[in-house]
């Protein structure tokens, strides 16, 4: 468990470094301009979605789940 809680902290650092990088003088896109290019195929909506129901399913609802 302590395993995957410090790669989800490496994902955020990781979001963190190019939210960072991408406010350099010359980026390559905004982030409103990222997130209107992926939220605007329906695919990654679905995925986007289905992601957060997976993590609220991990670390919410198996805590009060689990029969132990």
């Amino acid at each position: 468990m302590i395993l995957s809680v410090i790669g989800f902290v490496l994902c955020g650092l990781a979001g963190l470094a190019l939210v960072l990088i991408g406010r350099r003088e010359d980026p390559l896109a905004s982030a409103p301009d990222l997130f209107e290019t992926v939220l605007g195929s329906r695919t990654a909506r679905i995925a986007i979605l289905v992601l957060w129901w997976w993590l609220g399913w991990h670390f919410l609802v198996a805590q009060t789940v689990d029969p132990n």
